[in-house]
């Protein structure tokens, strides 16, 4: 079975939503080699279809020197969950992407099945909450960051399931971002 591993960056508050507030922080040499030695074990990528559209202009063009990333975000297949983007239209956008459809929580473990070393997702909140309501997220990494939003979308909303989580790892960054990683306790 492909374990299915999550990072997301967060606020204290827990809010994902546009995450342009992180820049103000800069990106910590160290947080790209953790989010690197996360993708290192991940042979596809899972998004929701607004991530997709914000993911694909944004790497498709971009190469090894332009980013160490790169490589991985541009070859890997990629599974995008949407109810109203087709594979053509998938695989004209960004190569190796393929629609999985509607959320169905079946299809998307049968997706990561296919894949020994797993997959990886970044972003695609509405997906991730899915995920981790139907008990399908394996690894959760949070970028969280010294902030409180106050407003925004929250990765774990009022009236979300309640969960036990197990810390399997974590990391703070000179910039004041802590790195959690989290497992089913």
């Amino acid at each position: 079975m492909g374990a299915i591993a999550v990072h997301e960056f967060v606020s204290l508050d827990g809010v994902f939503e546009d995450p342009s507030w992180t820049f103000e922080f800069g990106f910590d040499p160290d947080m790209g080699d953790d989010i690197g030695r996360i993708t290192r074990t991940s042979d596809a990528i899972l998004l929701g279809r607004r991530t997709f559209e914000m993911f694909a202009p944004a790497w498709s063009p971009r190469t090894a020197d332009d980013d160490p990333g790169a490589p991985f975000f541009n070859d890997s297949p990629k599974g995008v969950v949407s109810s109203t983007l087709d594979d053509q239209t998938a695989e004209r956008t960004w190569r190796n992407s393929r629609s999985l459809g509607a959320y169905d929580a079946e299809r998307i473990r049968a997706f990561a099945d296919e894949f020994s070393g797993g997959v990886y997702i970044s972003g695609s909140g509405s997906l991730v909450r899915a995920l981790l309501a139907d008990g399908l997220v394996d690894s959760l990494h949070l970028f969280v960051y010294p902030l409180v939003r106050g407003t925004g979308a929250r990765l774990f909303p009022e009236g979300s399931a309640p969960a036990k989580l197990r810390l399997r790892h974590h990391d703070a960054y000179d910039n004041g971002v802590l790195h959690l990683h989290y497992t089913a306790a």
